[in-house]
This record gives structure tokens, sequence and C-alpha cells, in this order.
């Protein structure tokens, strides 16, 4: 079946995004939902979720899974302006819109994203398993200062340069996510953390602090030679099949 695009009716507006659907049958609880990064290079905002569509489609192929993926409020054609609990609104509207009377569905984050997937997993118990890719353990540190934080969001177009925003209350949603302490309410579900060996924007030792912090419940695959930027690389696409096999 042919990619379609989705369009979903959010608090902030429009959510967009595709849904893949697999060659054979669903089998419930076989959805997995694709959650990008927050882009904080100037003009971001434009192609965070790019090669989304494309790694939707090979699940949908290769692995027989339901993939949907979504733009977040400020990216791409979707509507609004980031914040961390923005997103995890958008993402809960998506998952009541697309879920339906499936039971349960599993959940991969790229980057910040991924930050996004551990909350929703520990928040909710529909959510079977969770990837981390690329992931940040200390919001705190990756934020850096507030101000600079912020200019950052206005620089990637994920908040309009006119919009009035307090940079603290920003930073301080974006550190709540927790995600080692996200990481410690998933088990016993499935996770799986997959990070680059040469990644210089989150460095490897995010990726052991989060499994450390899932006590012995979760998988670590480190990527030999691989940087921050794990969207195209067929070595994280092979891995993440390859768990969805399983």
């Amino acid at each position: 079946m042919a990619q379609q695009t989705l369009e979903i009716e959010g608090p902030a507006g429009t959510i967009s995004g595709v849904v893949s659907d697999p060659p054979r049958a669903i089998d419930r609880g076989r959805t997995l939902f694709i959650c990008h990064g927050l882009p904080l290079s100037r003009d971001g905002a434009s192609t965070a979720s790019r090669l989304l569509p494309e790694l939707a489609e090979r699940v949908a192929q290769e692995a027989g899974w339901r993939a949907v993926a979504v733009s977040f409020r400020g990216i791409g054609d979707s509507k609004g302006s980031f914040s961390a609990s923005g997103w995890l609104e958008d993402l809960n509207a998506v998952l009541d819109a697309e879920l339906g009377d499936r039971r349960g569905y599993s959940i991969a984050g790229f980057g910040f994203g991924g930050a996004i997937a551990l909350r929703q997993a520990a928040n909710d118990e529909r959510a079977r398993g969770v990837v981390a890719l690329a992931t940040p353990s200390k919001l705190q540190k990756w934020c850096g200062d507030a101000t600079n934080f912020l200019n950052a969001c206005k620089h990637a177009g994920v908040i309009g340069t006119a919009d009035k925003v307090d940079a603290d209350a920003l930073r301080d949603d974006v550190i709540a996510l927790d995600p080692c302490g996200a990481m410690a309410a998933i088990p016993p579900r499935r996770i799986l953390v997959i990070h680059g060996s040469v990644d210089t924007t989150v460095p490897e030792s995010s990726a052991r602090d989060l499994v450390d912090a899932a006590q012995g419940h979760a998988e670590l695959r480190i990527i030999q030679g691989a940087g921050h930027w794990l969207r195209a690389d067929p070595r994280m696409v092979a891995t993440l099949l390859g768990w969805l096999d399983r």
C-alpha cells in the first residue's frame, strides 16, 4: 500500500505526517511511531523530519509494522511553536487518532525526540517498547544557557522570532522530561538504545547513562564510526528492523 499523508488537528493546529502500512495484515500492537529530533541549526525546522517518511516505508515493507512519522509543532508544515510539553501533547493527539482499537504500540525517537519517546513510554502503559537514538541523557547540560537555547530555537525556526517566550520556562520544560528518570519507569517493557561512537553532538556516555538507568533492562548498540545523524545510516536501519523482528 502506498504511503499516505497524515493531517490531525492538534492543540496548536494541524499536525502533519505520513503513515506507511505493511503489505500484509497488521498484527495488533505492531505500530511504530517515529519522532524526529529538535534542530538547532539555521532553518532546521524545515528539514528535521525530512528523512522519516523513507524510514517509515522501510519499517512497513521490511519489518511488516505499520509506521507513523509525524512533524510536531514548529516542524515542517505543522503549526505552532516548539515546547517540550507541546510536543508531548501533539504526540498524544496522534496516538489517540491513529491507534484506534489497536492494543499497543512502540515508539522510536532521534536525538531530543528520543527524550520525548522515553517520557511518553514512561507515562503510557500502552507503549510496549521504546528506541532512543543519539539521545541526550542530561538535558540541563544539553540545553546550556536558557537565553542561548531560546535563541537557537528561534534561529532554527521552531519558535517564531516574534513569539514572546520565557527562556527559563522553555528550558525548564525541556529538562522536566528527565530521560534517565523516564528510563527507570519503563522496564520490564523492551528498550533499545542506539548511539554513534563518534557523536560530537551527544556523547556516547549519554547512551551508557540511559542504559544504566534501566538497571539491566535495556539493550545497547554502539555503531562504530557513526556520528549524530543516524537517520540514514544503513546500520541503524538494520539494527532497528532486527529489534522489531524480535
